[in-house]
């Protein structure tokens, strides 16, 4: 298959963007949001914040922003109002697409199945490399929107037949209070809930959100806190944590790591992660290798070079991660899902889409090994 073929294929299974209408574009500016429809129809006040003599403090994720009356968070969707921390991103995405589930990537996880994927504007990082920074280095005044209350959010999943709905694109972390309510809703309606996310989350929070998560792919940067630092403005261990704690909770959990040329792709630092994924119990835990493409402020850099990916995932094997991947790269062998005992290819993927699943009751086949997922 060639590039054209692949992205032809891509375009297909990842569904359009979804034709309800945007009511309202949300308008105004940082230091005119009081006042503003943001304030009323799409807000809410924010849970765990605390007061203190310099400001509320937001206690969601480890920034622990601290904001007088009128300031907004570093995630750009959090204000101060009279003394009380209020969300201004619920019920007003600014994406909404049917996408395939591969798309998050999710190859362990309702394989072949669509997933109602949603976003509102901002996000708690501020990674050089993001390829949605249109809509996560921005606010939800700031962006085209749409009207989308948690209820219409579940009843779109329904009418567009999607078993999940994929929490995604931005950071849903920076939009808690929606993430928690449209997954809660879904839940009573038996459709299962994604979480597409950095895993910047603080303990708390993230025990309350995850009763109504049933699957998610963090994003694991990089095993380093200086390039966390420097590459995405957050800390390393806060995502160390929570991975645990989503392993341990039982939520389906995989794992993405973007190989960034002069910034992640260190063989060594790639060898001491998967080290500790192994030693950690992560061991059948999906990990995805993705294809850096020059973007944002990292456009001088090159594309990720293959052989690099390639390098990267015998890395992770030799570790004994036994289900590494290699995305972004067309054509690419590594997109396959090998069974661990017989080495057979059990689903074979182009693109989203699959072309063979040899899986019966999640067990391969040829051997009757079980293969970690949620398949049913």
């Amino acid at each position: 298959m060639d590039k054209r073929q692949f992205i032809r294929s891509g375009l297909m299974g990842m569904g359009c963007l979804m034709c309800i209408p945007a009511k309202k574009v949300l308008a105004g500016i940082y230091g005119n949001i009081s006042g503003s429809e943001a304030l009323s129809k799409y807000s809410r006040e924010a849970l765990f914040y605390t007061e203190t003599p310099r400001g509320v403090k937001c206690m969601i994720c480890p920034n622990e922003c601290t904001l007088k009356p009128g300031e907004l968070s570093d995630c750009r969707n959090r204000i101060n109002k009279d003394g009380k921390l209020y969300t201004i991103a619920y019920g007003n995405p600014c994406a909404i697409h049917v996408d395939p589930i591969e798309k998050k990537p999710m190859y362990h996880f309702h394989a072949t199945s669509r997933s109602f994927s949603i976003a509102t504007a901002g996000c708690n990082l501020a990674c050089l490399n993001c390829q949605n920074w249109t809509i996560s280095q921005a606010s939800p005044t700031e962006t085209r929107n749409y009207d989308l209350m948690p209820e219409a959010v579940v009843e779109q999943a329904i009418k567009n037949n999607c078993q999940t709905i994929a929490y995604t694109y931005s950071e849903p972390i920076t939009f808690f209070e929606y993430t928690c309510d449209s997954s809660r809703l879904a839940h009573q309606e038996g459709i299962r809930n994604i979480l597409v996310s950095a895993g910047y989350i603080n303990p708390e929070p993230q025990q309350h959100l995850i009763k109504h998560i049933d699957g998610a792919n963090i994003d694991l940067k990089s095993f380093s806190e200086s390039i966390y630092l420097k590459l995405n403005a957050g800390k390393l261990q806060p995502v160390l944590d929570s991975l645990r704690m989503f392993r341990e909770t039982g939520v389906w959990l995989e794992i993405t790591n973007l190989v960034i040329p002069s910034w992640t792709d260190d063989m060594e630092m790639i060898a001491r992660m998967c080290d500790w994924l192994f030693n950690n119990g992560f061991q059948n835990v999906p990990l995805h290798f993705s294809r850096f493409h020059p973007i944002y402020k990292l456009t001088q850099l090159p594309p990720t070079p293959v052989s690099t990916l390639v390098k990267a995932r015998e890395t992770a094997m030799n570790a004994g991660l036994k289900f590494v991947y290699i995305g972004n790269v067309p054509g690419n062998d590594a997109s396959n899902t090998f069974c661990p005992g017989c080495k057979e290819v059990i689903i074979e993927r182009r693109g989203y889409q699959i072309l063979k699943n040899d899986l019966a009751n999640g067990k391969c086949t040829h051997c009757g090994e079980t293969i970690p997922g949620v398949w049913d």
